[in-house]
């Protein structure tokens, strides 16, 4: 496989710099290997990461330069990508205990038939946060990550419950859906 090295030579002052390129290579699915090395797959869609953000770095007196190599040193290509598999699944987890507070978040409201639209609004705000997640993590995961099924099916069953708790809200408070419109 082929990888690209992407090595930010960033002055220790002002940290702001540091953060964006951590934040960007972090957005792009990046493995970072140490003191801002960062590997990416060496294609087109990374390639365009690495130089818009070398010429971000360029607008700000700093730079960067970006290695194309066959291999790693000291690692294999099975490293480099286990170690981002591992990332991705990290991420899933976290992912996957969100929707786990938003479904007990749920739950507790129903079980208190606490239907009311404070806390709808609550429990939309949340799901929207992990609908936008969710798309960062599909488009960082360029490696298959194992719990990437597992993390689709509780965003899923997330939605699911706030369809019903919606709906009971709604009832609730007499409100009409738009299918019950339509009927």
């Amino acid at each position: 496989m082929k990888w690209m090295i992407f090595l930010a030579q960033i002055p220790s002052s002002p940290s702001t710099l540091r953060v964006m390129v951590w934040r960007r290579m972090r957005d792009a699915g990046a493995l970072g290997l140490q003191n801002g090395v960062w590997v990416l797959p060496d294609n087109t869609e990374y390639a365009q990461v690495a130089d818009e953000l070398r010429r971000y770095l360029e607008e700000h007196e700093a730079s960067c330069l970006v290695f194309r190599v066959d291999a790693v040193e000291g690692m294999t290509d099975e490293d480099i990508l286990e170690r981002l598999r591992a990332e991705r699944d990290e991420e899933y987890r976290e992912f996957i205990e969100r929707c786990d507070v938003l479904l007990e978040d749920l739950e507790t409201e129903s079980a208190q038939e606490r239907f009311n639209f404070a806390e709808l609004e609550e429990a939309e705000a949340d799901l929207k946060k992990l609908d936008a997640w969710w798309e960062k993590c599909v488009r960082r995961d360029f490696v298959g990550g194992s719990q990437k099924s597992r993390a689709q099916q509780k965003l899923q069953a997330s939605n699911e419950a706030f369809e019903i708790f919606s709906s009971n809200v709604y009832e609730r408070h007499a409100v009409a859906t738009d299918t019950e419109q339509s009927n």
